[in-house]
């Protein structure tokens, strides 16, 4: 009881000075997260030219696992050449990854499409 008498004088004041301000609660807040759209590339009228010939440098020591992605032609549409290469890189493995399937491109219609590489 000793204990009490010293924090009573002590909370009564800022008790008191809560009692008149009776404010509503905020409405909850709601909150949108939109995923960022997914890179399209466009269909080109074309097929695209012969792959680079890439020189594979060793892997880079790391503690996780990697996997070289070759590289292949983008399609800008810019200018009188069209195509961008792209390099390959090495890529850590995702848990539960056991093989890296290249992107290709592929005729569709009239164009051409490129189909991203995925982890299988």
């Amino acid at each position: 009881m000793r204990f009490s008498k010293f924090i009573l004088p002590v909370a009564l004041p800022a008790m008191s000075a809560l009692a008149g301000c009776a404010t509503p609660a905020p409405p909850p807040t709601q909150v949108i997260v939109q995923q960022p759209a997914p890179t399209v590339m466009p269909a080109a009228p074309t097929p695209p030219p012969p792959p680079m010939s890439e020189l594979v440098p060793p892997p880079p020591v790391s503690a996780t696992p990697t996997v070289w992605q070759p590289g292949h032609w983008r399609y800008t549409g810019i200018g009188a050449n069209p195509w961008s290469w792209q390099g390959g890189q090495y890529v850590a493995v995702p848990p539960g990854a056991s093989a890296w399937v290249p992107g290709q491109w592929q005729q569709q219609g009239s164009g051409w499409v490129w189909q991203e590489g995925h982890w299988a």
